[in-house]
């Protein structure tokens, strides 16, 4: 972790936060999802940068050391996907391998589209291949509970009303436990999402209060207006990619208990190979024990089944 070095990148008239460890041409770029930032995949970049990789990873625009957008509000997922091309352009970077999580999985999806000379591989974790306005599952959307935390969360409002009866680390450590269990966060008509974690609920085993310190000063520092924003309030909004397909190998690597997989027609669309009409060389991966944030969860895991799918396709 020592090693990780940090720095500021212009990315669109906005100073974007990096954090880098290793060297060479062959580059890993971690995007992370939410409620995560760059030191969500510390695991994964001294891992890949020990196996001759150089391993980059950004806070999004409104997240973590990054600065806000000046209309947080107005932020799509188009933004982000510039920030991440700029932010390669910014440090000289042709071509890359992008690692994505929960929400950076859209991201990485439409960079892989628009601009598929950039990209090398693409793998995805806890979220599979899909796009803003989850085209392939619009028929099973329907099945959605009202008190589904997405949709509270799409309200404007809503969430800060909720989030704002705590301190940002109570927050933190809440979304922290809700999202690792293996069930959808769903309130009842009268509870509010952040009601269903006790505030002294244990942490799971795999995050220290140490870590649980570093993500919850750093969203002190963001707030969460563009996390709110960026990707809850513009999920269902479609991005006009439906038609495109991703050229680039990819990997999907998911947790058998990881509760997203309860999402309707998630599973069906992974399991049937439905998925693969969007990505057509693919390989996915499920571990047995997996919950959302897997590779935190299961660092080791997850760094081979990362390092060995980049060998593979960089040979």
């Amino acid at each position: 972790m020592e090693k990780i070095q940090h720095n500021h990148v212009q990315a669109k008239g906005l100073k974007l936060h990096v954090a880098q460890i290793g060297t060479g041409p062959k580059v890993v770029a971690f995007l992370h999802g939410f409620p995560e930032i760059w030191y969500s995949w510390r695991h994964q970049m001294v891992a890949v940068a020990n196996a001759g990789y150089r391993a980059i990873s950004i806070d999004f625009r409104g997240y973590g050391l990054s600065e806000h957008p000046s209309e947080p509000e107005k932020a799509t997922f188009n933004d982000f996907v510039d920030d991440v091309v700029a932010v390669l352009d910014s440090l000289g970077i042709t071509k890359a391998h992008l690692v994505a999580k929960d929400f950076g999985a859209f991201v990485a999806a439409m960079v892989g589209i628009l601009h598929p000379d950039r990209v090398s591989t693409i793998i995805l974790l806890g979220v599979p291949f899909l796009l803003p306005g989850l085209s392939p599952l619009q028929s099973q959307l329907h099945l959605i509970p009202p008190g589904f935390y997405m949709l509270r969360w799409m309200v404007p409002g809503g969430a800060e009303a909720d989030f704002g009866r705590f301190d940002t680390k109570t927050v933190i450590r809440k979304v922290y436990i809700m999202f690792s269990g293996s069930l959808p966060p769903v309130a009842a008509d009268n509870q509010e999402i952040m009601e269903l974690i006790d505030s002294s609920a244990p942490l799971p085993g795999w995050l220290s209060e140490e870590d649980l310190a570093e993500y919850g000063s750093l969203y002190e520092k963001s707030g969460f207006r563009t996390a709110l924003q960026v990707p809850y309030r513009t999920m269902m909004l479609p991005c006009g990619l439906d038609d495109g397909k991703i050229r680039a190998s990819g990997l999907v690597i998911m947790g058998e208990k990881d509760y997203i997989m309860k999402f309707p027609g998630l599973e069906d669309y992974i399991r049937s190979g439905k998925v693969k009409e969007f990505v057509p060389n693919l390989d996915v991966t499920f571990l047995a024990q997996g919950t959302h944030f897997v590779q935190e969860q299961l660092p080791k895991e997850v760094n081979h089944l990362i390092i060995s799918f980049l060998n593979k396709h960089c040979e």
